[in-house]
């Protein structure tokens, strides 16, 4: 049984208890995780502004229908509508992304680029890794997020829609993989 930390469990409750008296579709409900205006402090949690609003759908429909699975998302997801996904999904797309707080090392600075380059990451996700449609936006994207998730994706424990990012990051070594997620992080997202 997988564990729930002590804050993710006090968001579940926190966005439960608002859900009892907002709509589904209320971005507020995204707060108590995903930080303001979409921009998570919980280097767990992924931040949302900015991201292509098809992303944001197309990921709350994957967590709606089980092809995405998550203690906190999945619940969320359950009961929201293809509308309340597209409502939720615009706001989240014209929020701002907050400047990365992460410190990529100098190495990765220097590296990164041609990283990106060696396993096409700015095929999909765009020459500013600022995502599109629905690829995400991974630029000033949380470190610990982006390195679980490459992680998940080179075990294959990680699914994608197309199979292109599974594909993509068993090629990857251990050492690129980390020093992409770092990289990546500090990358601001305008």
């Amino acid at each position: 049984m997988k564990k729930i930390s002590v804050e993710n469990a006090a968001a579940s409750a926190v966005a439960f208890l608002f859900s009892l008296s907002v709509s589904a579709a209320d971005p507020n409900l995204c707060v108590a995780c995903h930080g303001p205006n979409g921009n998570s402090d919980n280097p767990a949690v992924p931040s949302i502004a900015q991201q292509p609003g098809q992303f944001v759908s197309t990921a709350l429909y994957q967590y709606r229908e089980g092809n995405r699975k998550d203690p906190q998302m999945s619940p969320m997801a359950a009961n929201l509508s293809n509308a309340e996904m597209n409502q939720l999904a615009e706001y989240f797309s014209k929020q701002a992304a907050a400047a990365p707080k992460h410190q990529s090392k100098p190495d990765n600075v220097a590296n990164g680029p041609g990283l990106a380059k060696k396993y096409n990451c700015s095929q999909c996700h765009g020459p500013k890794m600022l995502g599109q449609q629905h690829i995400p936006r991974i630029a000033g994207q949380q470190y610990e997020y982006l390195r679980v998730q490459l992680k998940g994706f080179k075990a294959g424990t990680r699914a994608d829609i197309d199979g292109n990012m599974t594909s993509a990051a068993k090629a990857v070594s251990e050492q690129d993989l980390e020093a992409l997620a770092d990289y990546l992080a500090g990358l601001a997202a305008n």
